[in-house]
């Protein structure tokens, strides 16, 4: 049975993507989004080449509008939440309008569905930034990366929150107004704290999506900076994964609501940024890769790997696609639709 979808940030790359996989399977999907990214408009003009234009509806909205974001979400059952300022740079320099963005705009979010006679099931895109520098936590160098000495499986949900920026800050703020409605108001809401995303439709920037990024550049010969020594380990888990994710969440509603999980690739999908990385990119690429190197920027972890064993036993959930395999297609897509990078 088809379902009703609000999807904030509905033209983004998780958005765009999530909103694809829903029409394909036949749900109602209102793309709720301002537009301001910038491959907001190549990601509608796909959608609309896919399904139609009147396939889905398109609210032009910002989520700091409340009264607009309230009326648009009345008939949803399900509301997505992936609108929002993104990057930690940018967070930095305009920090009022991060703050709006993400900590405003989830408020209106949850108020919205608070307020909703439908009762619908937030689920909120969180980041792992909400954990900061983790400086307690013990890293030991090896030859191509860092980890963590003492968390195999890597950081817990447990791990006590410590923004450490701006961007930080706002997104731990909509994190912890997910989950308090829950327990005040019975909100139904789910909390995913996200590690690094990537995949297709992904027009990433240096300030964010480095996986797509630096495929990007290396595609089209443009400059690329590595910034530190290179060998920062992340985890990174790609679209299709996450999207399976959010679908388990909807159909275990019952068991998992007013939960946080974190989810990303977890200790069997990680590398560095550019010891391991680089090497597999000029594979795909079939030649060196020049680059030129800059200091450490402030805040950036030596490693973060989220343990996901949570989600994996109450979700039912685990990654699917391994690095090597979701780089090389997301190579070919940057390939194959290098015009519109």
């Amino acid at each position: 049975m088809s379902k009703n979808y609000l999807i904030t940030g509905g033209a983004g790359f998780i958005g765009s993507n999530y909103v694809h996989h829903l029409l394909a399977r036949g749900d109602k999907v209102t793309v709720y989004d301002n537009l301001s990214r910038g491959g907001a408009s190549r990601n509608l003009a796909w959608l609309q080449e896919k399904f139609g234009e009147n396939a889905f509806r398109l609210v032009v909205g910002d989520v700091r509008d409340a009264a607009l974001l309230t009326t648009s979400s009345r008939e949803a059952e399900i509301i997505v939440h992936l609108a929002g300022q993104v990057a930690v740079t940018t967070s930095v320099t305009h920090p009022r309008e991060d703050f709006e963005a993400n900590a405003l705009g989830t408020f209106n979010v949850v108020e919205a569905a608070r307020l909703s006679e439908r009762r619908p099931l937030v689920i909120y895109a969180s980041t792992n930034k909400v954990y900061g520098g983790m400086d307690d936590v013990a890293v030991v160098e090896q030859r191509t990366r860092w980890e963590y000495q003492n968390l195999p499986f890597g950081c817990p949900e447990t791990q006590p929150l410590d923004f450490h920026s701006p961007y930080g800050c706002s997104k731990g703020t909509g994190d912890q107004y997910v989950r308090d409605y829950h327990r005040i108001y019975g909100l139904r809401s789910v909390v995913f704290r996200q590690s690094c995303i990537y995949g297709p439709r992904q027009f990433g920037i240096e300030d964010q999506g480095w996986v797509a990024w630096m495929t990007i550049a290396a595609v089209t010969g443009r400059p690329i900076t590595i910034y530190g020594d290179g060998k920062q380990v992340r985890d990174v888990l790609y679209i299709d994964d996450l999207l399976d994710a959010y679908d388990a969440a909807v159909e275990r509603v019952d068991t998992v609501e007013g939960q946080v999980y974190n989810l990303g690739g977890g200790s069997q999908n990680v590398m560095s940024i550019w010891a391991e990385f680089g090497p597999l990119l000029e594979k795909l690429l079939g030649k060196p890769i020049l680059v030129a190197r800059g200091d450490w920027r402030p805040g950036d972890q030596r490693v973060f790997y989220a343990d996901i064993r949570k989600a994996e036993r109450e979700l039912g959930w685990k990654p699917r696609v391994g690095v090597d395999e979701g780089v090389r297609r997301l190579f070919e897509w940057v390939k194959e639709n290098i015009n519109l990078c």
